[in-house]
């Protein structure tokens, strides 16, 4: 297979090239600033899935935008990397970034996971039980049944033959109650 020629123009014929909705002007541009914008855009995200993606959605800005474009107030180049450090900053204050970075990958945890499994929890070793049971009589019958039995707060409500909000309000106090232990 024959190596691609890199396509090459002056500012000024990849400038009319952009305006004139030209193909060739789109790859120039990819050919003569990829590098150079997907550096300014990975020192501010530092994910090279999203800093790639994010080229991208320069690439399209920039040949949406084109008509904004003033020569006269600067280079080509520099309002390209304008529309890429905005691209990155916004992505970097959105919601959506932030709570994918506190979120982890999975492929990271599975071996973390697989280790938690062969680890059980008896609440009688840690003293819960105990705890639980030194509780006033209905907050314990209901954390029993919750937390020891597995019931849901429906299930519970209907074996105890309370409301529903009176089991919620009392695992709430229970909990509040065992705090107290702990701090």
């Amino acid at each position: 297979m024959a190596p691609t020629k890199k396509i090459s123009l002056t500012e000024e014929e990849l400038v009319r090239a952009l305006k004139g909705r030209e193909t060739i002007a789109i790859q120039a541009l990819y050919d003569m600033y990829s590098g150079s914008l997907l550096g300014v855009i990975s020192r501010i995200v530092q994910h090279t899935e999203i800093a790639e993606d994010l080229l991208q959605d320069t690439f399209i800005k920039i040949w949406n935008s084109t008509e904004y474009y003033d020569s006269s107030k600067g280079r080509l180049f520099t309002w390209m990397v304008n529309i890429a450090r905005n691209l990155a900053i916004d992505k970097i204050r959105s919601k959506d970034f932030r709570n994918a970075t506190k979120n982890q990958d999975i492929e990271n945890n599975v071996d973390f996971i697989d280790a938690q499994k062969e680890i059980t929890l008896n609440a009688d070793t840690m003293g819960l039980k105990d705890m639980v049971t030194a509780l006033k009589p209905e907050f314990n019958s209901v954390l029993d049944m919750v937390y020891f039995k597995g019931y849901t707060h429906v299930e519970a409500a209907e074996e105890l033959n309370l409301p529903l909000g009176t089991v919620k309000t009392r695992i709430r106090m229970a909990i509040m109650e065992l705090r107290k232990y702990f701090n």
